[in-house]
């Protein structure tokens, strides 16, 4: 994620910010430049964007309840951001749900901040009825019994489902330990079934379907069947070798969206460091040395993404150690993983044109 300024006073800003701490100025996220702004009201209850006469916006609807801050044009006859219009099921507005809405939000729009840099089509279920894009964040329920029946988390013709409670960290960590997983997130989830969406949208002709499988393996086995299997067994014992995670080898389907979602994971948090102008340059250490010079939305290899992730990667995980904490990026990528990395980075550049 990149650094933003204000507009009014120069102030450094970051993508959450909600209001400039040194000025005070009101911020909002414009999807048409993909800057944070400062915002200037006018006596209609919209906004004119500070330093740009007569350019006005509107906060989405979903400003009311400070879960988001981005803009909509003046005059659109949308009510919702770009992120938010996909909403379907949102968490109830009680303080629980309110607070669980607002994380995953927060999530989202990191989500939509990427598919957005990279141009990749989003469409409503509104104009594709049945396989736009649309996001329910379900509630768990309770059984006849009284018994708690956790809500799925998963992706199905465009409708991506989200387990509400794990905005809860404890829930999420319980669900992680309970998994054996490295690593879970509410960024994670959404990036991963995003994943399954942009398969069916990328991955448009025989040749492109043929280089897939060819790396991934055919993904018309049978899912179901694929994923009992992986459940009752277990990920092969050299999975390492060939799979970002061992969820990835239950089914080709998986493997994608995990390495779609690591994918994204990496050009974002390579673009952090190329804001904050994070290199490592560790005296006789050789292979860890690093340079985040170049745009990571734009780069021409995952090869090159690789090269300067891995070692920031290490020097991430090290300054987490040195904290007492879990290392945030646990996990290694093989020359077989790479390849799989560099077919999503293609599929995103040939749909970005």
């Amino acid at each position: 994620m990149r650094l933003f300024q204000c507009d009014t006073c120069g102030q450094t800003l970051h993508f959450r910010n909600r209001q400039c701490v040194r000025c005070g100025a009101r911020l909002g996220f414009d999807t048409s430049d993909m800057l944070l702004h400062a915002l200037v009201p006018v006596e209609d209850g919209s906004f004119e964007v500070a330093g740009k006469p007569g350019v006005r916006r509107r906060l989405c609807d979903n400003a009311a309840i400070d879960v988001c801050n981005w803009l909509v044009p003046e005059g659109s006859e949308r009510s919702f951001c770009l992120a938010c219009m996909h909403n379907r099921i949102v968490p109830t507005t009680d303080p629980v749900g309110l607070q669980r809405w607002r994380r995953i939000a927060a999530a989202q729009q990191h989500l939509f901040y990427s598919i957005l840099r990279w141009n990749l089509p989003h469409p409503t279920r509104e104009e594709q009825p049945e396989k736009g894009l649309v996001f329910d964040f379900l509630a768990d329920e309770l059984d006849a019994n009284g018994n708690l029946v956790p809500a799925m988390t998963g992706h199905k013709d465009g409708q991506i489902s989200l387990r509400a409670a794990e905005a809860d960290d404890d829930v999420r960590e319980a669900v992680r330990v309970a998994m054996d997983e490295r690593y879970r997130s509410l960024l994670g989830h959404l990036r991963h079934e995003v994943g399954h969406f942009y398969w069916g949208r990328l991955v448009a002709d025989e040749e492109d379907l043929a280089r897939c499988r060819a790396v991934f393996g055919d993904e018309s086995e049978d899912y179901g069947a694929a994923l009992q299997r992986h459940y009752r067994e277990g990920p092969p014992a050299d999975w390492e070798q060939n799979f970002i995670s061992p969820y990835a080898s239950a089914h080709p389907a998986e493997d994608f969206a995990e390495c779609w979602a690591h994918y994204v994971h990496i050009v974002d948090t390579l673009e952090t460091a190329r804001a904050f102008g994070l290199n490592t340059d560790p005296g006789g250490h050789e292979e860890l040395e690093a340079d985040v010079t170049f745009d990571p939305y734009r780069v021409r290899s995952a090869e090159r993404l690789v090269v300067s992730w891995v070692p920031l990667s290490v020097a991430i995980n090290e300054i987490q150690r040195s904290m007492g904490q879990p290392d945030s990026y646990p996990f290694v990528l093989s020359p077989a993983v790479v390849e799989k990395l560099e077919l999503v980075r293609s599929l995103v550049a040939k749909a970005r044109g």
